[in-house]
């Protein structure tokens, strides 16, 4: 979820409704992420259960495809914001802090796994993106003192030569397996891709994302990139380099993301060293890594979907914060609804469940638009009268008891 403790910028309270209507958004507060938030929640409930088609630039009624994988990434990158904006803002964590700042995010992560590994238990057809975020909270605890341009470096490390690396190793050792490695490297969420991009939003909180200035340099750096990664996929679809380099076929049962998972070819393995050398040559290292390189479908995990689906999602934050003041009556709702992402997540999961019934899958833009008309009704109201949303309080105390100095 993007910016799973959304407070980390100012603390919501609650208001009386003319008060919410001057009042919240404000500064310390960024109104422009929360209604990015807001997007990524009603994209990820269309990709879960909205019908679209196949999408096409000239065909504004394909348009609605475009929330699969990218609402997904646009929570990655949002919630390395958070997660700058709540170590720091742009000056970064004071050294002296950093040992409470450890326990509040493995705090957070733990808390937001727990409830991950409960929306799993409803046994929807989603695959839930929680309990990565969990991991995420923990993982991204070595790089809370690094400077912008490192961040960005790492961050560009990983897009670039963690897809190929994964794709040859899973090639090499002829699609292992397990829960770990199903859960982190294969899966329909991996680790390169997601570490990639919170850590490119961890830098642009570092960088005054506040400011207007950062917001049209970030418009422009998305564009560009969303222009090379598209571009790169484009050329992989000619040549034939299309799907995933994962082995998510032995990482459990069958699961749906915002996007159909695409799976790459499975070899039987052999058996030992004599087999070894045509089971090799079945997967094909070499179109493995290319592949890697150039697939752009989404949740392929390639470079060219972090740099394609990644800039789209900068574009998208750059365009929420420059249109967040000039139109902040119109889009407070989002805002409201993106204030509370954990609940509104976990409640469109839930609803899922409800209707669909256990192990049920659906779909339908009738319930599609009916969960956005009623998460917005619903947080706005709640926003406004009772300020944080109930999942975020839960977190936040997780966080607090688990950096919280022992009575003796």
């Amino acid at each position: 979820m993007p910016g799973i403790a959304p407070y980390d910028h100012g603390v919501i309270t609650a208001l009386a409704p003319v008060q919410w209507f001057r009042e919240f958004g404000r500064p310390p507060r960024i109104l422009g992420l929360d209604i990015a938030r807001g997007l990524a929640i009603l994209g990820m409930a269309g990709a879960h259960i909205g019908e679209t088609e196949t999408f096409e630039w000239l065909d504004p009624s394909t348009w609605t495809d475009l929330v699969h994988g990218r609402s997904s990434i646009l929570f990655a990158l949002l919630a390395g914001i958070s997660i700058a904006l709540m170590t720091g803002r742009s000056a970064g964590p004071d050294r002296e802090r950093i040992p409470s700042i450890r326990l509040n995010l493995i705090g957070r992560g733990a808390v937001i796994f727990v409830i991950g590994l409960a929306l799993e238990m409803l046994n929807t057809p989603i695959a839930v993106i929680l309990t990565l975020y969990g991991l995420l909270y923990v993982a991204v605890i070595p790089f809370l003192r690094w400077r912008p341009w490192q961040l960005l470096t790492a961050s560009a490390v990983l897009a670039l030569l963690g897809p190929s690396l994964l794709a040859f190793l899973n090639a090499v050792m002829l699609n292992p397996y397990g829960a770990g490695i199903g859960f982190v490297l294969y899966g329909t969420y991996p680790i390169t891709v997601w570490m990639a991009l919170v850590l490119a939003g961890m830098a642009l909180g570092r960088l005054h994302v506040e400011r207007l200035r950062t917001a049209a340099v970030a418009l422009g750096i998305g564009v560009v990139l969303a222009a090379v990664g598209y571009g790169l996929g484009g050329i992989g679809q000619a040549a034939g380099l299309t799907g995933s380099f994962g082995s998510s076929s032995f990482s459990g049962g069958p699961s749906f993301s915002d996007s159909s998972s695409i799976s790459g070819s499975v070899v039987s393995p052999p058996s030992g060293w004599e087999g070894y050398p045509q089971a090799l040559a079945e997967t094909d290292p070499l179109r493995a890594v290319l592949t890697a390189v150039f697939a752009v479908d989404p949740h392929s995990g390639g470079t060219a979907e972090i740099l394609g689906s990644g800039g789209f999602a900068l574009a998208v934050i750059a365009l929420c914060l420059l249109l967040s003041r000039p139109l902040r009556w119109m889009l407070l709702p989002l805002g409201a609804l993106g204030s509370m992402p954990l609940t509104a997540y976990s409640a469109h999961v839930l609803s899922v469940m409800l209707v669909g019934g256990p192990g049920g899958f659906f779909s339908s833009n009738a319930f599609w638009a009916a969960t956005a008309l009623g998460l917005l009704l619903v947080t706005t109201l709640w926003s406004m009268f009772f300020g944080r949303g109930p999942l975020e309080r839960l977190v936040g105390r997780g966080a607090a008891a688990m950096a919280a100095v022992p009575r003796r």
